[in-house]
């Protein structure tokens, strides 16, 4: 299947889901917004003998770094003051105290305000000791339990594709089948193949598909209201960098390696100068991959919330008749992207693997 055939099918199907989860995502961001600048907004203050009441600005950084963090509890939105939160496991090794397992919701009072818990405190995301013991947190954060959700879905789907050709192979695909097969096919046929050749591609199909749709999965899981900012966190693009880097080098061939270390046709004084940048090339490669998934899909949920805070700041709610529509078509927009950058990772970790495989040509 050509590439402007798959991007035109994936195009209208992503318009369609890209305008419901921006009519609901905005009016939760906006709702957010409204409490986050009503919640710091009385605070009690002593001047010239009597109390005033002091308002705080409303504060778009906070509001932003909220959405897109990690965190021990799974926040959908806010309805008045009441937070509609999910408590996420925590779980904790200290040397003092052993394994501790509780909920997360241990960590908040009934004004939804932080509070320490049996000697643990949690502030900016991040759980450590009130002693200064150095504690191991090996909880299931939003993002955690997010590839959980991915995982399960991925699974589901794809396990449920496999019986369906093994039961009639010949039948002609329908449903969630009919969904995937194009994109199965194009990812086989221009990626795989293109870039890895016939001869190999095979037993890299399994890889180049499940990071496809993974990326794919989350990207999209990401743009649902009260979503997880998985692929925007800097820790799961390092691991898939990471698992790219080793699948590329340990099946290097002796060509690949050769034109690394030891360049044929090139000079020996040249390999003095070549050969170092060749190597850092190879660190280089997966920390591109790292940094490019991370930026981009970041990139978009700060524009997004940019640009619904605009409203806040200059308090006016008429600058919303500009701010709205462009944010929809900017949510159109990231839905797009989410199968874009799908594409454009494994794309490149297909090119990775086809220089390191390729054959000798005489």
């Amino acid at each position: 299947m050509p590439i402007k055939t798959f991007f035109k099918k994936m195009y209208f199907s992503n318009i369609i889901l890209g305008l419901l989860f921006s009519f609901s995502s905005l009016s939760l961001w906006a709702n957010e917004a409204v409490v986050a600048d009503s919640s710091h907004a009385s605070v009690a203050v002593a001047e010239a003998g009597h109390e005033a009441a002091a308002t705080e600005k409303f504060d778009p950084g906070k509001l932003i770094m909220h959405h897109i963090a990690d965190e021990h509890e799974w926040h959908f939105f806010t309805i008045g003051h009441t937070h509609i939160t999910l408590p996420l496991p925590c779980i904790v090794y200290s040397p003092s105290q052993g394994l501790l397992v509780f909920s997360s919701s241990n960590f908040k009072n009934e004004h939804h305000e932080e509070v320490p818990y049996q000697g643990l405190a949690l502030e900016h995301g991040k759980i450590h000791a009130e002693n200064g013991e150095r504690v191991y947190d090996f909880s299931i954060t939003k993002n955690v339990a997010s590839l959980l959700i991915s995982a399960v879905l991925l699974l589901s789907i794809f396990i449920g594709i496999g019986k369906k050709y093994q039961e009639n192979p010949h039948r002609a695909p329908k449903g969630v089948q009919s969904l995937f097969e194009p994109v199965i096919i194009f990812v086989r046929d221009e990626i795989a193949k293109t870039n890895i050749g016939e001869k190999h591609y095979r037993r890299f199909m399994p890889y180049l598909l499940t990071v496809f749709f993974f990326i794919w999965f989350n990207n999209m899981l990401g743009l649902i209201p009260g979503g997880a900012n998985v692929t925007g966190n800097i820790a799961v693009t390092l691991v898939l960098a990471v698992i790219a880097f080793v699948i590329t080098n340990l099946n290097g061939k002796k060509n690949y390696w050769l034109h690394i270390f030891a360049m044929p046709g090139v000079p020996k004084w040249m390999l003095v100068i070549l050969t170092p940048v060749e190597i850092v090339g190879v660190f280089m490669k997966p920390f591109s991959l790292m940094v490019r998934l991370f930026a981009n899909i970041t990139a978009g949920h700060i524009i997004l919330l940019s640009l619904v805070s605009l409203i806040f700041i200059f308090e006016n709610a008429a600058l919303g008749v500009a701010v709205v529509p462009f944010s929809l078509f900017m949510n159109v927009i990231e839905m797009i992207v989410a199968v874009i950058q799908a594409y454009i990772f494994t794309m490149l970790v297909s090119t990775y693997i086809g220089a390191a495989v390729e054959e000798h040509h005489h």
